[in-house]
């Protein structure tokens, strides 16, 4: 499956989540994964911490390997952004009266992923938690 599979099945999930133009987001992602890489979970939201900014759709991509966020500019160029577990650090999930919101805090930034379905945080949460606690394993593992 592509990554436009992956965000469309999750859209279809949950509709209430908010973003837009997922197959040009999509597209950005598809470009920077690896020969290697398996997509895990495919999520897509607002990459700020506003639920009032619906202009900054995203799509989240959980792989084998890293997670990776890629969002289309409107007129030219895009965003790319690559959290990879040893810069992972925790997770915050905060459930509101429509929507929710995930910040990931690593050791450099806080990645906020806003206007998220609040039935989808769960499955989010679980997701990236399960991942990122058997990648740190295997990252002490390799020092």
């Amino acid at each position: 499956m592509s990554v436009y599979d992956h965000i469309i099945e999750f859209k279809n999930k949950y509709p209430a989540t908010v973003a837009w133009r997922l197959k040009k987001h999509s597209e950005v992602i598809d470009g920077y994964l690896n020969p290697n890489e398996k997509i895990l979970y495919a999520f897509c939201g607002q990459k700020n911490n506003d639920w009032w900014d619906l202009f900054t759709s995203c799509v989240v991509v959980l792989t084998n390997t890293r997670i990776l966020i890629g969002q289309k500019r409107v007129v030219w160029g895009s965003f790319y952004n690559q959290i990879t577990p040893d810069l992972y650090n925790d997770m915050q999930v905060y459930k509101g009266l429509l929507w929710g919101k995930i910040t990931i805090d690593t050791l450099k930034e806080k990645v906020f992923i806003s206007n998220l379905s609040k039935d989808s945080l769960n499955e989010i949460e679980t997701h990236i938690s399960e991942y990122m606690i058997e990648a740190k394993k295997e990252y002490k593992k390799q020092k």
